[in-house]
């Protein structure tokens, strides 16, 4: 199982993104940049968590499917499809990387991690993307 340990902690970086950012919506701790940093503004928070939990349990589900080793996520069927995930993987990240470089040279104020959260976890998710393509023999 090629990088099935890789994905799961994908996974677990994920959901602390998703518990982090509803954190600081309902408490505010000093410890965790504010809410600010968590959204592009893009997207209203409740529809953001909305598609966040859709997002976690698909990524929960798969984990497991892939660390047993059945199960509808670890399924050959995938395998015809995993070159179109791979390539969506590369495309997804590398546009990440352009967005960040265009933040960086248009808004210098955000420089290096500031209200860039977003922007990180749409990369894990891309390398997530990338893993299970992994998994499936692309």
């Amino acid at each position: 199982m090629p990088h099935t340990e890789l994905y799961i902690l994908c996974t677990f970086v994920f959901a602390l993104r998703v518990v982090g950012h509803a954190l600081v919506r309902q408490k505010s701790p000093s410890w965790l940049p504010s809410h600010e940093h968590w959204m592009s503004g893009r997207v209203p928070y409740r529809y953001l968590l909305i598609w966040q939990l859709s997002i976690l349990v698909a990524m929960v589900w798969t984990s497991h499917s892939i660390w047993t080793g059945n199960g509808l996520f670890a399924r050959p069927f995938w395998q015809d499809w995993a070159g179109f995930f791979q390539g969506f993987a590369y495309l997804y990240f590398g546009s990440m990387v352009f967005r960040y470089v265009h933040t960086m040279a248009t808004k210098p104020e955000r420089r290096w991690f500031k209200r860039t959260i977003p922007l990180w976890f749409h990369m894990v998710l891309a390398l997530a993307w990338f893993l299970f393509a992994d998994y499936h023999g692309a």
